[in-house]
This record gives structure tokens, sequence and C-alpha cells, in this order.
């Protein structure tokens, strides 16, 4: 990638990034346990004179940054996420690889930790520079709940802030290529759990008793059309069912079933409507069958919703740093992510940054998922210049 920039970053502050880079991707940490991470990234932060650190979801944290110049006083936050996955790491080209048994960060948060600390070394140098305030969060917890940014949300971090960014390591995009676009790019995920009531009874009987199993097998019929004949085609609604529990003997009705799973949908007006339908056929699904229907559903994260003057000025911040080539406008995801909680309390952007080249082409949440140093500065200095745009707008 070429920048038609000057750097944003000193040396001593690219070194930082990419030792953070390495050291993450060496002993990475499961979700809600990134206690080394969270020693790591304060102590580079506290030797680059950031010292007034604060924690957030016990193993987060984040750093506020004011500008000195006068100006507008805009508050701008920035997310980077710090927790990895329950994967064996497979590469053995990789001179940092993971080191921890049955862990790595296959979602790239390495690479993303490292941009949002060059980020904030940045503008801890350049403080003159601008007005207003930068907040960047190594938030924890974006794989598995308790989510961090469902912490950002509750504890009201977010309050006073004007806008937003996130971003991703995508390895579909090629790399030095970036990609954003308007409205809803990642779906939201709320999770349920379905008990089915039934009546035992010897298998030879079935009508003495009434067949949980029978039941369950019609709710997850029923409940995909939903999606089929309810939800408007562009919606790309998705209702996935996960796991199935039920029955002890091959000769008894059983008497109970647990059913979990996964909607999904962009539309934070029909997010509602669709967690109210799965439970409304599975509560009707089970009367039809004389049985019984108890269906708990626990909201997860919302759609990522990207703000379109946001979108505007960073396709004009790429144009006049890396070239038309270097950005498109493609990308939509069908799973999601917790920078939905901030995307749902200010205007945000959630761009990918991609990564694919020879030798790094396997998908997130893969073992042999990687993706070079060689992005990690540009984007970082991308997005340095991107926020200060924000700000001095």
């Amino acid at each position: 990638m070429t920048v038609r920039s000057n750097s944003y970053l000193s040396n001593a502050e690219r070194d930082a990034v990419i030792e953070l880079r390495h050291a993450m991707h060496r002993e990475p940490e499961l979700s809600n346990a990134e206690w080394k991470t969270q020693a790591r990234i304060r102590d580079i932060l506290q030797r680059f004179g950031l010292e007034d650190v604060k924690v957030f979801h016990n193993t987060g944290l984040y750093v506020d940054i004011e500008g000195g110049a006068s100006g507008p006083k805009r508050s701008i936050a920035v997310r980077g996420d710090i927790d990895a996955l329950p994967i064996q790491e497979t590469r053995a080209d990789l001179s940092y690889c993971s080191r921890v048994e049955g862990v790595m960060h296959a979602c790239g948060h390495d690479i993303h930790a490292s941009i949002a600390l060059g980020t904030a070394l940045a503008f801890h140098r350049l403080r003159d520079n601008f007005a207003g305030r930068l907040r960047v969060f190594f938030q924890p917890a974006e794989e598995a709940e308790p989510l961090g940014g469902r912490t950002v949300e509750a504890e009201r971090l977010m309050d006073g802030f004007d806008r937003a960014v996130g971003f991703h390591v995508n390895p579909e995009i090629p790399a030095g290529v970036f990609d954003a676009c308007e409205g809803a790019i990642t779906k939201s995920a709320d999770q349920f759990k379905l008990t089915i009531t039934g009546k035992m009874a010897h298998g030879a009987a079935p009508h003495q008793g009434v067949d949980a199993i029978a039941i369950a097998a019609a709710f997850i019929n029923e409940v995909q059309k939903v999606v089929s004949r309810e939800m408007p085609v562009d919606d790309g609604a998705i209702v996935t069912i996960g796991t199935i529990h039920g029955g002890n003997a091959t000769n008894i009705i059983c008497p109970s079933v647990a059913v979990e799973g996964t909607i999904r949908t962009g539309s934070p007006e029909r997010r509602a409507l669709l967690c109210q339908r799965v439970r409304e056929v599975a509560e009707g699904v089970a009367v039809m069958h004389r049985g019984r229907a108890e269906c708990i559903i626990h909201a997860g994260e919302p759609a990522v919703v990207n703000d379109a003057e946001m979108v505007r000025r960073f396709k004009r911040i790429v144009h006049e740093t890396v070239g038309c080539e270097g950005f498109t406008s493609k990308k939509r995801a069908g799973g999601s992510d917790d920078f939905g909680f901030y995307s749902a309390s200010v205007p945000s952007i959630y761009f990918w940054l991609g990564s694919r080249a020879s030798g790094n082409e396997s998908h997130l949440h893969t073992p042999t998922f990687g993706a070079s140093d060689d992005i990690i500065i540009p984007a970082t200095e991308l997005a340095v210049r991107y926020i200060l745009a924000l700000l001095n707008s």
C-alpha cells in the first residue's frame, strides 16, 4: 500500500505497534481472561506518557486524550478488541506463533488492538494539533459473553461522545484495500432457549403421551417460515437452531426437549418483531400438539450500523491517501460484532481492512488464519488521519 501523506507515527511508535501485535499473538487470552494483555497495553501506554489509563469490564482499558488546540470540542471514540479464540493455531511459518495450547488470535484482534494503540500514541504526541477529545478503548470479550461492548453501554462510557470508529481485518478483501458502506453491515444476534414439555409414555403407545421430540421437529420446520414468508428478502434474517437435546431411550415417548439457537437480522426495526415471532411459533406449535413451550430470549449485540456521512468522509480520506483503487463499498457480514453497542449510541463507522495476500488467504476463525504486519502501520496512519479530520472539521 502506498500512503500519500506524511507519517503520523514516529519510528518508536511504529515499533511499539508491531511489538504489541507480536506479543499478543504469542500469548493470546480468551474472552474475559485478558489479564496479561491488559497489563501489556497499560505498560506500553505508560512508557509513552499516557498515565491516566482506566479499567472497565475487569480486563479492559480505555484512555482519554485531550486536544490542546482551539476549535470545536468534539469527542470521538475508537474501539480495538483484544480477546482471542479457543482454536489451536497450525501456522508454522510465523516467528510469533501462539504459544498457548488451544488458543489463538484467529479473528485479528491482535491487529485491531495494535491499530488502536498506534492511534492513542499518535494522538498523545499530536495533542496540541487538535481540539476535543479522543477516547481509545482496548475492549475485552468481543467473542463471548459477558460482552465488553455491553459494559460500554451499561456503564454509559459513550455518554458525551459524538462519533465512534471501529475496524476489522478481512481476508476476503485484498491487502491494502479498505471497505465501508452505509447502513447495517453486520446483524444483531439474540440467543434463545426453548424448553418444550410433553408427557412421557411407552413408545408403543404414543397416544398416551405427548411427544416433545415431535413438537421440536414441528417447531424447527415452522420457524424457518418466519424468515422466508414474513421477513423482506433483503433483510437477510437468519434463525439458526444450534443445539437440541432430549430423550433417554428408543422406546420411550420423550417428555422434554431443550432447543437453543440464534436470531439474526440486519434491521434494528424488525429485530423485536423477529424475536416475538420465534416465541409465538414455539408456543403455538406446542399447544397444537398438546404440549407446552417456554421460550427465553437473551438479547445479544445490536447490528453495526454505519453512518452515511462518516462513510462518505472515510471514502474521501482513502481516495486522498491510498487512491481510488484502495476503497470498495461491498462488504456486509452475516455475523455480529459488539461494536453494535457503540453504533447504537452514536453515529459510527466500522470499516474493513483487507488482508488477503499470498499465504494469508484463510478465513477468520480458522487455525490457519493470518495477516501480515505490513497492513498494520498503513491502517493506523489512515485511522489517525481520518479521526483528525472528524475532530477538526
